[in-house]
C-alpha cells in the first residue's frame, strides 16, 4: 500500500498545485478497486464522509445508528469546520483533500455530502478508487454527468446509492404499489409541490478567503471566482455556477417520488416549459424562489412541479409532495410517506409514513456486504432521472422558452443553446474524464 502524504507536507502544498494535479490512482494509473469483494460479515465497514457542513453533519449522526459501520475519516476543505465535526467522532481521522481519502485503501465507502457541483466527479473518482458510494441528492449538477456515474459504477463493480431517502418510506412504497396495481386507472396527470419558506440572503462583498479554508479545493470543478460569504457553504445553492436553485435542492426528492409513482424511473419527458422569478427579495441570489415547470411525456402524461419559497398556502394540505390523477380518482402522497386517496368520489386507501435516512443507509450497507445491487432502494440510475427532471426545468427557465427534448438521445434536437446547458465547463485539475 502506498504511503499517504504526511499531513504537514500536504498542508504546505499550495492550492494552485493541488488544483492542477490530476487525481492519482494506485500503481501504473490503475484504480485501486477491490474487484467487487464484499466486506466480511464480521468486519466493520470503514466509511469516509466527504463534506461535513449541513447534511454531512447529519450523516455523522445517522451513521452512528447503523450497526457494523465505522466513520473512519471526515473530509472537508474548511479546517475549522472539520475540527468542530471531529469532536462528534472520537479518534476519527481528518483530511482536507478528498483525493487523499480516495487513495486510502483502508476506506471501503464514501458518503458524498459536498456541494452539488462535486457530486458526480467525486462519485466517478471514488468508483475508480474502488470505493462504494452513497451520494447525496441531486445526483448530478447537470444532465450529462448522470451517464458517467452509472458507467463508473458498472465498470468498477461498485455500489452507488443516491440519497433520495424517502424511497425507504413504507407508506410511499404502499402508495406506489397501489397505483401500479391500477387503483387510479391509467394516470394522466401529476401535480407536485415544494413549499419551503425561506428568507433572502442579502448582499455581501467579496473578501479574503478565511484562514483555514482551502478554497481551491472547495471550488473544485466550478469556475474560479473570488471568495464571497454569500457563495460559500449553504448559499452556494442560489448561484448558477455552483447550485441549481430550490428545484435542484429539494426538487429531486419530489421528482423521485413522481417518477416512481408514474413508473418512469429511467424515462425523461419530451417537452418542458418553466416560468417564475426571484420575487420580493433584493439580494445576490440568482435562482428563482418561485418556479412552475410543466413536463409532457411521449404518451401525453402531464406533470407540473411547483416551487415556492415565499409565504404560501398548501395544496391539498401538501407542503411537499404530489397528487396523482387517474380516471378513477386521485391519490395524495406527502413527503413524509403518508398518503390518502379518493376513488369513485369516495375515500379510498390511506396510509402512514415511516422510514427515512437511517433506513436508506442500512439498505446501502447491506448491499455493500452482499454485493446484490438489485437490492438497492435508491440506485443512482433513478437518482439521475430525478435530478435530470429538475435540470430540464432550469434549462427551460434560463432560456425563457419551451424546449423540446429527445429522451432517447438526451439532447435537444437542433437547439444549440439548450444543448450547451446539458453539461458544464470543468476547471483544470477537476475535469470529468471522457472515459471513466
Amino acid at each position: 500500500m502506498r504511503n499517504a502524504l504526511p499531513r504537514r507536507t500536504f498542508l504546505k502544498t499550495s492550492a494552485a498545485v493541488l488544483a492542477t494535479a490530476p487525481f492519482v490512482h494506485a500503481a501504473e494509473g490503475q484504480p485501486s478497486a477491490q474487484g467487487g469483494k464484499g466486506v466480511g460479515p464480521n468486519e466493520a465497514i470503514r466509511t469516509a464522509i466527504l463534506g461535513v457542513h449541513g447534511q454531512g453533519k447529519n450523516h455523522i449522526v445517522y451513521h452512528q445508528a447503523v450497526p457494523g459501520v465505522r466513520v473512519a475519516t471526515l473530509c472537508d476543505p474548511d479546517e475549522g469546520l472539520l475540527a468542530e465535526r471531529a469532536t462528534l467522532v472520537p479518534g476519527v481521522k481528518t483530511e482536507t483533500d478528498l483525493r487523499r481519502v480516495l487513495d486510502d485503501k483502508d476506506i471501503d465507502c464514501v458518503l458524498i455530502a459536498m456541494p452539488n457541483f462535486w457530486h458526480a466527479l467525486a462519485t466517478v473518482w471514488a468508483c475508480q478508487a474502488g470505493k462504494d458510494v452513497y451520494v447525496e441528492k441531486p445526483a448530478t449538477y447537470c444532465i450529462a454527468e448522470g451517464s458517467k456515474m452509472i458507467e463508473a459504477g458498472r465498470k468498477y463493480d461498485r455500489v452507488v446509492q443516491n440519497g433520495t431517502h424517502m424511497r425507504a418510506q413504507t407508506g410511499r412504497a404502499e402508495a406506489v404499489k397501489l397505483m401500479r396495481e391500477g387503483l387510479l386507472g391509467d394516470l394522466y396527470m401529476v401535480r407536485a409541490f415544494i413549499y419551503n419558506p425561506r428568507d433572502g440572503i442579502g448582499r455581501q462583498d467579496d473578501c479574503a478567503v478565511p484562514q483555514g479554508v482551502h478554497y481551491d479545493l472547495w471550488m473544485g470543478p466550478s469556475a474560479e471566482q473570488s471568495f464571497n460569504p454569500n457563495r460559500f457553504h449553504y448559499n452556494w445553492h442560489w448561484f448558477w455556477e455552483t447550485g441549481n436553485g430550490e428545484i435542484g435542492n429539494n426538487g429531486p426528492h419530489i421528482a423521485d417520488m413522481v417518477i416512481q409513482g408514474i413508473d418512469r424511473q429511467e424515462t425523461l419527458p419530451k417537452k418542458i416549459a418553466s416560468q417564475g422569478g426571484r420575487y420580493a427579495w433584493s439580494d445576490q441570489g440568482q435562482t428563482p424562489n418561485t418556479q412552475v415547470t410543466t413536463y409532457t411525456y411521449d404518451d401525453g402524461l402531464l406533470l407540473t412541479l411547483d416551487i415556492r419559497n415565499l409565504p404560501s398556502n398548501k395544496e391539498a394540505d401538501i407542503a411537499e409532495g404530489a397528487i396523482f390523477y387517474g380516471p378513477k380518482g386521485y391519490l395524495v402522497l406527502h413527503a413524509d410517506g403518508t398518503y390518502e386517496s379518493v376513488i369513485d368520489k369516495k375515500p379510498g386507501p390511506n396510509g402512514k409514513g415511516g422510514g427515512a435516512h437511517r433506513e436508506l443507509l442500512r439498505n446501502f450497507y447491506d448491499v455493500v456486504r452482499s454485493r446484490r445491487t438489485s437490492d438497492l432502494l435508491a440506485p443512482v440510475k433513478y437518482g439521475r432521472t430525478a435530478a435530470a427532471l429538475c435540470h430540464l426545468g432550469n434549462i427551460a427557465y434560463r432560456l425563457g422558452r419551451t424546449v423540446e427534448f429527445d429522451p432517447k438521445t438526451e439532447t435537444f434536437p437542433g437547439d444549440e443553446k439548450a444543448n450547451a446547458l446539458l453539461t458544464r465547463t470543468y476547471r483544470a485539475g477537476f475535469v470529468m474524464p471522457e472515459k471513466v
